[in-house]
């Protein structure tokens, strides 16, 4: 029988062929697109109307792509009824998004943008449902391919709207919007996913079941937004003056300090694709399997961590010079985004055990903890203020998650190693801020400490990994 760990490994290296081209993509677009627009407000224009469309994607899908992959991977169902559910979900969402118009009017930017934010929920829901399906049929290479051409698509309607036409935000919207209907239709056609939508397929009693997990799993995407998303709002709405500059411009030079955190996402969303598919589909010592497994993830999350931190002023030179001072929010927002890997490991064991309940409350307290920092921190600290409030928000999801899944699932975290990185972190985190003297060389020796006490753990891990012996 095939080693469950090797076929994690497999399974996380076609994911990252699939995710490399597109999260290189984002690294090569961001410093383009401060050339391309030029100001760093019209930057974060660019940024408050993408994140509108990250708010409404969950509330139109009703969530339903994470049922598509829970639902799809149980052998039990009929996966063209799971198809078609969740194809008639987004649909009926789409609908309800049309007679909320009036509604949606109130959220700033909206109405100016209005019909191209339609299209982009509409068209990201349709991919993301094809793509989750697939998954869960487990055909992971067409996966893979699938983002190598979506990435390649991107990069080329960037080029011509923004560039060639210079149609500022409304053709960066348009971008996304071509490439994802064109991956779409890629996958729909290989796939054959004809086969798989059948109106006459369509079951209300597995429909219900799939809403009763995907449903509150939409206020917990909500939640993650408000988190990750909303201090751009909480900026521009309470940075206009500060330091003489406007709220976009606060927007725009944070949207870019998300840039080299996103370097850490790519890591994170690379294995978590893959490990959704383990989690649920590897039962024999379940237990044993996430501890070890999260061991050797928190090592490497470390490692990189400190290396961004270390590296983020030289990095930020790819930038038009006017970005640079975003180096000044990059140390925060990837401790933050760290700890965000962290709580997407655990939502795991919610999605094993079908608790999505507790992934909302979680992610909620998060949220509702978000928004009181932010509206307490940014008046003293300023939009610094704003990367503080989310890396407390994701450390105090990560308590309530560590807690909590103790009940449905033991996994050793191993909180000595674990509060000795945060530290040693944390404090490369204040060298870098304070710009204390010689900090350079303070910052590089606190990254070779923190590599060389999480290597012996990864060196002993990988062995372990790649010994093909089943599992305790």
């Amino acid at each position: 029988m095939e080693n469950k760990y090797k076929r994690l490994m497999s399974n996380t290296m076609l994911f990252a062929i699939s995710n490399f081209s597109s999260k290189l993509l984002s690294i090569i677009l961001q410093p383009y697109i401060t050339f391309a627009m030029g100001e760093v407000d019209e930057v974060g224009i660019t940024k408050l109307v993408q994140q509108i469309g990250s708010l409404l994607i969950p509330l139109v899908s009703m969530g339903v792509s994470f049922a598509i992959i829970r639902f799809g991977l149980e052998k039990a169902n009929d996966k063209r009824q799971v198809f078609t559910n969740g194809f008639v979900t987004i649909g009926m969402g789409f609908v309800l998004m049309l007679a909320f118009y009036p509604l949606l009017r109130l959220i700033p930017l909206f109405g100016t943008y209005a019909a191209l934010l339609y299209i982009h929920v509409l068209v990201s829901c349709l991919r993301t449902l094809c793509t989750q399906f697939v998954r869960s049929k487990q055909l992971n290479r067409l996966v893979a391919v699938d983002g190598v051409l979506c990435s390649a698509t991107n990069l080329g309607f960037m080029i011509l709207f923004l560039s060639g036409m210079d149609l500022g935000a409304s053709g960066y919207v348009l971008a996304l919007i071509c490439s994802d209907a064109l991956s779409a239709l890629f996958v729909f056609l290989v796939a054959g996913l004809h086969r798989y939508l059948r109106f006459s397929s369509f079951n209300l009693s597995l429909w219900k079941k799939m809403m009763a997990y995907a449903l509150p799993m939409v206020p917990a995407q909500i939640s993650f937004w408000v988190i990750n998303a909303s201090d751009l709002f909480f900026v521009q709405a309470m940075c206009a003056g500060y330091e003489g500059q406007t709220g976009e411009y606060w927007t725009g030079l944070l949207g870019v300090g998300y840039f080299l955190p996103t370097i850490l996402t790519v890591f994170g969303t690379i294995f978590y694709e893959a490990w959704q598919l383990s989690a649920v589909t590897e039962e024999q010592g379940r237990e044993a399997f996430f501890t070890r497994v999260f061991s050797i993830y928190q090592a490497l999350l470390f490692c990189c961590c400190s290396g961004i931190i270390l590296l983020c002023r030289p990095l930020m030179f790819m930038f038009k010079s006017n970005f640079y001072d975003a180096w000044q929010f990059v140390p925060l927002l990837t401790l933050a985004t760290l700890f965000n890997c962290f709580n997407q490991f655990l939502n795991s064991i919610y999605m094993v055990k079908k608790r999505s309940t507790l992934s909302l409350y979680t992610m909620m307290a998060g949220a509702i903890a978000n928004c009181v920092l932010n509206a307490l921190l940014i008046p003293v600290m300023g939009p610094n203020g704003a990367t503080l409030a989310s890396l407390i928000s994701y450390i105090i999801v990560f308590v309530l998650r560590a807690i909590n899944t103790q009940g449905l699932l033991r996994i050793n975290f191993a909180p000595a190693r674990l509060t000795v990185n945060c530290l040693l972190i944390g404090i490369e985190c204040v060298c870098m801020l304070g710009e204390v003297t010689w900090w350079p060389l303070w910052c590089t020796l606190l990254t070779g400490v923190i590599c060389l006490f999480n290597l012996q753990g990864i060196l002993g891990m990988v062995r372990q990994l790649l010994h093909r012996r089943k599992a305790a």
